[in-house]
């Protein structure tokens, strides 16, 4: 995932050819996008309005906008979609989405799920992304961001891997196109429905965080992901509740359950057995209902819980294990994720 994301940075914008093109796009034809010439800007008229007329509102396609840093997993995510049987549309100006829309609502139900990666590739374009997503709330359709996060460190090894600039350093370092990336996208890195941290994910796992997001026939009402991780290597960047178990005594400093998880049993009761773990767990537990009753209003449909300890490895992962049980028992599809398990 993260030397080839680095590396399609160089790729050139192709993204009015894909709306020209549409049949030859690369939905499962195996061509990559970057083979194709780059578009000419000057003279472009197109149209943005969704114009449906006659058109079922059910024949609207379901749209994700791909987005977020260089390097943090883009065209991994792309291709994952592209694989689960989505019309993938790599660096479409963000002008062209609700043309593009427009293009699968009339294609009677042919093209039903259509996913847009948009990135600082466009750069000129990219302003109008905002105005975009305005055009399709107001046409009634259904949207939704994922964003692809990564660290500063993570992102200049990945370009430093594949002796590639970052496609807004100029003169400068990699780190100064990483910062004003961030600063470009820090507006729709807010207005995210799902945000993923690829700092520590290799492409596998990447992969793993899609399927279990965007495989499922019907979409739930929520989905969770519960994640373990250790203070001292860090909060995620990803998470959007952190709950901090440190408060229980360690097992590190029980000398016959050192050497094991939070997935031991004998740990986990350990952990459970001190006072106030269960009755923690009992009322966290009650107010994710709340959270997530408010989540459901709100229309948000994905929730990180990171779950914290010392180093990741005890009362963390125990503790996420319950509370995803817990989850699970109230209807909401569930993930856990153990970040730093092992990493010591």
């Amino acid at each position: 995932m993260t030397e080839s994301d680095a590396r399609d940075e160089e790729r050139p914008a192709q993204g009015q050819e894909a709306l020209e093109g549409t049949q030859e796009a690369h939905k499962g034809t195996g061509e990559d996008p970057a083979e194709q010439e780059a578009p000419q800007e000057d003279g472009a008229q197109v149209g943005t309005g969704i114009e449906t007329a006659g058109v079922p509102d059910t024949a609207i396609p379901e749209l994700v906008i791909i987005s977020g840093m260089s390097g943090a997993g883009r065209s991994t995510a792309a291709k994952c979609l592209e694989d689960l049987g989505w019309f993938v549309v790599d660096n479409l100006p963000p002008a062209l989405i609700p043309t593009m829309v427009e293009l699968g609502a009339r294609s009677q139900g042919n093209v039903a799920r259509i996913a847009v990666v948009v990135d600082v590739r466009g750069r000129r374009f990219f302003d109008n992304l905002r105005e975009s997503l305005a055009d399709l709330e107001s046409k009634s359709v259904t949207r939704r961001i994922v964003f692809l996060e990564s660290s500063d460190e993570a992102l200049v090894r990945r370009f430093e891997s594949v002796r590639r600039p970052h496609p807004l350093q100029g003169d400068g370092r990699i780190v100064d196109g990483i910062d004003a990336e961030r600063e470009l996208l820090r507006e729709l890195r807010g207005d995210a429905d799902l945000v993923i941290d690829t700092s520590s994910l290799n492409v596998h796992e990447l992969r793993a965080k899609m399927d279990a997001q965007f495989a499922g026939e019907e979409e739930p009402e929520l989905r969770a992901t519960v994640m373990s991780f250790g203070f001292k290597y860090g909060l995620p960047v990803d998470a959007d509740l952190v709950v901090d178990m440190r408060f229980l005594p360690n097992p590190h400093w029980v000398p016959e359950l050192r050497p094991f998880t939070g997935l031991n049993e004998e740990v986990a009761a350990y952990v459970f057995n001190q006072p106030g773990a269960k009755e923690f767990l009992d009322h966290y537990a009650e107010l994710l209902q709340l959270i997530a009753a408010g989540y459901r209003r709100e229309g948000k449909r994905y929730v990180t819980i990171a779950v914290g300890c010392t180093g990741g490895k005890h009362r963390s992962v125990a503790t996420s294990e319950k509370l995803a049980a817990r989850l699970v028992s109230q209807g909401v599809e569930t993930v856990v994720v153990h970040r730093d398990m092992g990493r010591e």
